[in-house]
C-alpha cells in the first residue's frame, strides 16, 4: 500500500512541478540567444524528478564509466542506450558533462507542459512513418548539433523493453555516427528493477548505469557497429542484474 501512496504522490509532484518549468522554458527559448538557458530549466526540472524519486520512491542511482566518455568540450559522442523506462530519460541530463539532444517520436510534442517544452528545445524529433525522411533529418540535425557540442543520445531499441528481454535494435544511431564521423558510447541501464516500463507502482532500488569504451566508427560499417553495441550493452545487462536473466528452473 506504502509503494501504492509513494508513487501517486510522485506522480502529481512530476505534474505539478512540470507546469512552472515548462512556462519557465517557453520563456526562456523566446528571450535567449541560444538554447542554453532552456536546457538548463529543463535539466533543472529533470534533477528534481530525480531527487524526488530518491526521496518519495527510494530509487537510487549508481554511475560507473564516466571516466570513458570525452572529456574535451568539443569532442562528439553518440550516446546508445538501454532503454527500460521513463527513468533513464529523466537521469541521462542529469549525470552527463554535455548538453543532449535525444531524438523522439513526434507524438511526444502534443504532450501537454512537458512535449511543449521540449518541442523548444534543440532535439530532434521525426515522424516513424517516413523513414527515410525521417534519418535524413536525423543526420542533418545530429552534424549541426554534434558541431556545436551537443551530444545525441538514442534508444537503439526503439522502445521500452521490459527486464530481462533485449528488443530489436535498429541501426539508425549507428549510421548517424558513421555519417558524421562521431564515436559511439554504449550504455546499460537496469532501470526496470525500480521502475517497470508503463508501471505506475515502482520499488525502492538502486539503477546500475555502466557506460562502456568509445567505439570507433572510421571505416565501419553500420550493421556491424549494431551489433557491437547490443553486444555490449546486452552482456553488460548481464552482469548487472543477473537475477532477470537467470535461466528458468
Amino acid at each position: 500500500m506504502m509503494a501504492i501512496v509513494r508513487s501517486w504522490v510522485h506522480l502529481l509532484w512530476m505534474g505539478v512541478t512540470v507546469v512552472p518549468y515548462a512556462f519557465a522554458l517557453l520563456g526562456a527559448s523566446v528571450l535567449s540567444a541560444n538554447g542554453e538557458a532552456p536546457y538548463r530549466i529543463a535539466q533543472a526540472w529533470l534533477r528534481l524528478s530525480i531527487h524526488s524519486a530518491r526521496l518519495l520512491l527510494g530509487i537510487e542511482y549508481r554511475v560507473q564509466g564516466l571516466e570513458n566518455l570525452p572529456q574535451g568540450r568539443e569532442e562528439g559522442a553518440v550516446l546508445l542506450v538501454k532503454h527500460q523506462s521513463t527513468y533513464e530519460t529523466f537521469l541521462m541530463p542529469v549525470i552527463m558533462p554535455h548538453p543532449l539532444a535525444y531524438v523522439f517520436k513526434k507524438e511526444l510534442l502534443y504532450v501537454p507542459f512537458f512535449g511543449w517544452a521540449i518541442g523548444r528545445l534543440d532535439m530532434i524529433h521525426i515522424d516513424r512513418s517516413q523513414r527515410a525522411r525521417a534519418f535524413a533529418k536525423v543526420v542533418s540535425q545530429g552534424r549541426e548539433l554534434l558541431a556545436k557540442g551537443v551530444w545525441v543520445i538514442m534508444f537503439p531499441e526503439g522502445t521500452r523493453i521490459p527486464r530481462g528481454e533485449a528488443g530489436s535494435y535498429k541501426s539508425g544511431g549507428a549510421r548517424l555516427a558513421v555519417a558524421t564521423a562521431t564515436p559511439i558510447y554504449p550504455i546499460a541501464v537496469t532501470s526496470a528493477k525500480c521502475w517497470p516500463r508503463r508501471a505506475l507502482i515502482k520499488r525502492p532500488g538502486v539503477v546500475d548505469v555502466s557506460i562502456g569504451p568509445a567505439i570507433s566508427t572510421e571505416g565501419r560499417d553500420a550493421e556491424a557497429l549494431t551489433r557491437e553495441v547490443e553486444a555490449w550493452i546486452e552482456n553488460e545487462m548481464r552482469r548487472l542484474d543477473p537475477e532477470a536473466y537467470a535461466s528458468p528452473a
